[in-house]
């Protein structure tokens, strides 16, 4: 059997898997292999045999290298043994703690660990405490322990601090040269309420240029860009902590910049009525909405007004309302920004690009880092006009680089693979959907079917399914166009203070218009090698990247990965959120829409609390359900109930994980709009009104089996230790009518014995 190395993945059940650097099939080992390593070490694996679907199974034949990241856990002590309960459950050990490194912690708050010594087959891991966090309650823990969990960068190191304070308060008279002048125009900048960097400005007019046949009739569109380039020069401290973000991570109250305060929400935010430094990109947009010309240059400008998207949308939904009268100079260059945003839209239309209506929420905490409310956040005008315009500026950057032979980073948006595509095809058909995409599809063809379907009850399992099949958005260097927006070329320009690939392509741009090029320097090679992802070729290692489109591509896959590690650990932190919001709603119950369908249950999201919970399959009656891959459904194979998404239910809390980041809800009863296949599963209503009589002998018998099972799965079910997780209020068990049941079935059939006499 063959021999592979790579990075091991631990699962919260006690097994891993292999994760191999030349992009094979996962190995997976049994949680006996895993005694002796951990989640995040690099291991030399032989594949010992192949399980009945052909994936392969190892054994550990050499621990190559040991993870040397902290832990971040919960300090315990049992039995007067003091142990870390890692926060990561991929861990799978709980590591002990000599009674002096325990560093002044106290039982049950949160601690970071380093291993002292490696877990072995007869032993644990050892380690000492390094850092306490506090208590587990304390205001803001669940993101401290996020940035660690995640090994995002957290802190700015003394050299970029250093270099921070020395930067100017204002812009300065020399920084002005060779720049435009754009202080008198109406630039404004339209963000959240709740935004505090503002990387773009925006101004609209009316233009009409030439005569007869050439005459161009349509807007000058400006989008000015924070011109962080400015400030952050290549193999400065400063550039070196911001590639090692890439990115800057937002959590409900907090935010960890990609750039220090003083450049984030200082010297490069677009304040209003100060002057700054920007990029400009300076658009002519036809009245088809197609650009007609464009040019870059740096500017400085000076905003007019910081406005939000609520007051924006207010002035346009009426230019005589309060709003507009407090804005008066400005509503006819927003009123100019909405006609350009119709055309720009009517322009998206036609090249087919895919939008689903998605709704996102928003957490509302108070002074104590506590849920609130979560509320729906509703994309309005004002959001839909920024966005055209930011996407103008995007394109005209990709287009300008590609235009000028240049390297650089793209925004690549992938179709389907072929067997995601395949899927897709046989779920299109189950539906008897009229429409379907063909076998090289173009986003127009997704576009028609969201559009088709938008009205049907099912309609957010169809986006979903349209969603999934799509391949994850990356920067690459090689550009081969974004399929869900269908541009030939896109990158992103808009954003240098929260994203560093905008930042690259500004430097980019402005080599290009000094007649130079732009060469990364090597600095930017010291990564980790990134891991294979399903689907792509094997990435390029950093220390064997010699030329400059291999250069490119390590740059792209390290913003693409610290992009998925921000998105995780922000999803982590509102799944915490959530859970600890939800532990006092125990035993209440909500209705929901299942949004979406497992082989082992159903995931509702509540319609008043817009959190996603579990009704596991053994909560959903006494019979067997059977997965339907294709349909996406659960169907009960002797009633044949149906459980797919878009359903309507209503369920209890019945659990909450907070460790775990899981919900667990029980089925109530079925909504009114299911269909009629979709029948309510059996519930005990002895509470509400009398039980039916039942009509026969075997309708008894079946209801006496329904109850013992129901009693059997009540005695099965395990409690909740209190030190893991809340406490759960159970259920009591339903009555048990057994003997009476027998009775009535045996009288029932000596009756009709009788009759039949």
């Amino acid at each position: 059997m063959s021999e592979v190395e790579g990075k091991l993945q631990g699962h919260r059940d006690g097994h891993g898997f292999l994760i191999p650097d030349d992009g094979q099939p996962d190995v997976y080992l049994s949680s006996q292999e895993m005694h002796a390593v951990m989640h995040g070490d690099r291991l030399r694996v032989r594949i010992t045999r192949y399980d009945k679907r052909g994936r392969p199974e190892g054994k550990v034949l050499e621990i190559l290298d040991r993870k040397k990241k902290p832990i971040i856990g919960r300090l315990l002590l049992e039995s007067g043994v003091w142990l870390v309960a890692p926060e990561d459950k991929r861990f799978g050990q709980d590591i002990l703690i000599p009674k002096n490194a325990i560093a002044n912690a106290a039982a049950g708050q949160i601690v970071s660990v380093e291993l002292t010594e490696p877990p072995s087959l007869y032993s644990q891991p050892v380690g000492r405490v390094t850092e306490v966090l506090g208590e587990i309650d304390d205001p803001g823990m669940e993101i401290e322990i996020a940035v660690r969990k995640y090994e995002v960068p957290h802190a700015f190191s003394a050299e970029t601090q250093a270099q921070a304070a020395k930067l100017p308060e204002r812009v300065r008279t020399a920084d002005l040269k060779h720049r435009v002048d754009l202080r008198d125009v109406a630039l404004v900048t339209i963000d959240g309420e709740d935004a505090r960097d503002f990387d773009d400005a925006v101004y609209c007019e009316p233009h009409k240029q030439g005569r007869g046949k050439t005459a161009f009739t349509g807007w000058r569109l400006i989008v000015a860009i924070a011109d962080v380039s400015h400030y952050v020069k290549p193999g400065e401290p400063l550039d070196e902590d911001a590639y090692e973000r890439a990115t800057s991570v937002y959590f409900p109250r907090r935010v960890i910049p990609m750039l220090p305060e003083k450049l984030s929400n200082g010297l490069c935010s677009l304040n209003p009525h100060e002057d700054r430094l920007s990029m400009v990109c300076d658009m002519l947009i036809n009245a088809e909405g197609q650009t007609h010309a464009y040019q870059f240059y740096p500017a400085v400008i000076n905003s007019h007004a910081r406005l939000t998207y609520t007051e924006v949308a207010a002035v346009l939904g009426n230019t005589h309302g309060p709003e507009a009268a407090r804005r008066k100079d400005l509503v006819p260059h927003l009123l100019h920004l909405h006609e350009v945003y119709r055309a720009l839209l009517g322009e998206r239309a036609k090249r087919g690009a895919v939008d689903f209506e998605t709704t996102e929420t928003q957490i509302v905490c108070d002074d104590n880092g506590k849920i609130e409310k979560i509320v729906p956040r509703v994309r309005n005008e004002a959001h839909k006009l920024i966005e055209e315009a930011m996407l103008a500026a995007n394109v005209c950057a990709a287009d300008f680089i590609a235009g000028c032979k240049h390297a650089s980073l793209f925004r690549v948006h992938e179709g389907p693979t072929p067997e995601k595509r395949t899927a897709l095809q046989a779920y299109l058909r189950a539906l008897g959907i009229g429409l379907g995409i063909s076998d090289d599809p173009k986003p127009g063809e997704y576009q028609a079917i969201a559009a088709a379907t938008k009205d049907r009850p099912d309609a957010t399992q169809i986006h979903s399914m349209l969603l999934r099949s799509m391949q994850q958005a990356i920067y690459t260097g090689a550009n081969s166009g974004h399929f869900g927006l269908a541009y030939p070329a896109y990158t992103h320009f808009t954003s240098p203070i929260r994203r560093y690939p905008d930042l690259l392509v500004h430097r980019v741009i402005k080599a290009l218009l000094a007649n130079k090029r732009y060469q990364l320097d090597a600095g930017k090679m010291n990564v980790p090698e990134p891991a294979k992802r399903p689907g792509r070729p094997k990435p390029i290692n950093p220390a064997t990247a010699s030329t400059e489109a291999e250069r490119w591509e390590v740059v792209g896959a390290h913003c693409s990965a610290n992009e998925r590690r921000a998105d995780e650990a922000s999803r982590d932190v509102e799944a915490w959120l959530k859970c600890r919001y939800m532990r006092e709603h125990l035993g209440e119950e909500f209705s929901g829409t299942v949004s979406a369908v497992t082989s082992f249950g159903l995931f509702v999201q509540l319609d008043q609390l817009y959190v996603e919970g579990l009704i596991h399959i053994t909560e959903l009656g006494g019979e067997y359900y059977r997965f339907d891959e294709v349909r996406q459904e659960l169907r009960g194979e002797r009633t044949g109930i149906r459980f797919a998404t878009g359903a309507r239910v209503q369920v209890q809390v019945s659990r909450v994980d907070l460790d775990g980041r899981k919900i667990d809800f029980r089925l109530v009863r079925d909504g009114e709009d299911l269909p009629r296949s979709s029948a309510k599963p059996p519930r005990d209503k002895s509470q509400h009104k009398p039980k039916e009589t039942p009509a026969t002998a075997v309708e008894a018998l079946e209801e006496v089996r329904r109850a013992d099972r129901a009693a059997k799965t009540a005695r099965k079910t395990k409690p909740v230790k209190p030190a893991r997780a809340p406490k759960v209020v159970a259920e009591a068990p339903p009555a048990h009518p057994v003997k009476a049941a027998r009775s009535k079935a045996k009288a029932s059939a000596e009756a009709r014995t009788r009759k039949r006499r």
